[in-house]
């Protein structure tokens, strides 16, 4: 056996892999956006197998409330860029590969150039924005893309825009999720999530980019696996390709402020908080609270021609309604708080 692959031997002892399965994945280009509770397992993994190439983007910091999943970093790893630490462990982890890190924010800007490069794109987000994003550019582009999501208990894997046989390709996400404003699951910060199933989805992940990499045909192209942590089981449910929504361009990035500029800048801004009342009352930025359901409803409440900053617990409420109110004042100057009331 030839000696750099003598780490690999039990996966290429596997029934139907050996030596050439091994060599595509050393051949093979992965990108990872988002390193954090499905991208740590998910990156960990693959560098494990042998991933000729992995690339790692994600343009957040890690904190406290991240270490309890996000199983890469450590308590003194705290307001460190996560792609810098993680792509040191996964080093560590085979020196005999390529990390890439990737220290920006993925926009509609970017996405294209990000994944012209790789093979696979593998998202491990945890805002739907940025999951719509990865999914039309990949359409667009003709790329396979891992998706992954987890809630609480529950977690889903599925594998999108596979190409077939006959050139077509497998359901993509809009297929099976078609309105980005229907989806109001909170994030990990907000409705909580055991960290083991961050772990058991982002291995999911892993393992289905190792067989979409080794040309594996059983996939999970148009195929939904969802794990129920609580009652211990899992199913895989049959996707069908809608075709209803024709993705021909990209949606324009919501744009986000950091606190540090929030705070440079707040004496110039309408501030909307788009908590609910509870949560202003409990502890606020200043501003008006327009809670995200009453918004297409107080539209009146909004001034156009000021510049305008949305803000909730974590971003996502807010990157909704700056997405809401761009659709009723396309001309707005609007931005959503970066990691909202977290970052305060």
């Amino acid at each position: 056996m030839e000696e750099q692959f003598s780490r690999y031997q039990c996966q290429m002892a596997l029934p139907g892999f050996g030596i050439e399965a091994q060599k595509r994945l050393q051949n093979a280009k992965v990108l990872v956006v988002g390193i954090g509770g499905l991208g740590c397992p998910s990156s960990q993994y693959l560098a494990a197998s042998g991933i000729g190439t992995l690339a790692i983007v994600d343009d957040d910091v890690v904190s406290l409330s991240n270490l309890h999943r996000q199983i890469l970093y450590t308590p003194e790893d705290v307001g460190k860029p996560k792609v810098e630490v993680a792509a040191k462990r996964l080093q560590a982890q085979n020196p005999s590969i390529t990390i890439i890190p990737i220290n920006q924010r993925v926009t509609s800007d970017n996405v294209m150039d990000l994944i012209a490069d790789y093979d696979l794109v593998i998202e491990g987000t945890d805002n739907f924005e940025t999951k719509y994003l990865l999914n039309d550019a990949c359409v667009l582009a003709g790329k396979a893309l891992v998706y992954g999501a987890i809630y609480q208990y529950e977690g889903q894997v599925s594998i999108w825009n596979v190409q077939q046989a006959d050139g077509s390709f497998s359901a993509n996400y809009r297929d099976v999720f078609p309105d980005v404003e229907a989806v109001q699951v909170p994030n990990c910060a907000e409705g909580g999530v055991i960290p083991s199933l961050a772990g058991i989805v982002g291995c999911m992940q892993a393992n289905e980019a190792i067989k979409y990499l080794t040309q594996s045909k059983d996939l999970l192209a148009d195929k939904l696996w969802m794990v129920n942590m609580l009652m211990g089981k899992t199913q895989i449910i049959k996707l069908r390709k809608s075709n209803a929504i024709e993705i021909k361009a990209l949606v324009e990035t919501i744009p986000i402020m950091s606190f540090n500029e929030f705070n440079t800048k707040k004496d110039q801004l309408e501030i909307i908080d788009v908590r609910e009342i509870s949560e202003h009352e409990a502890s606020n930025l200043g501003g008006k609270n327009i809670p995200l359901s009453e918004l297409e409803n107080r539209l009146s409440e909004i001034t156009p021609d000021k510049t305008i900053l949305c803000y909730c617990a974590s971003g996502k409420r807010s990157t909704v309604a700056v997405g809401i109110l761009k659709k009723h004042f396309p001309n707005i100057s609007i931005f959503s708080l970066k990691n909202g009331m977290s970052a305060y």
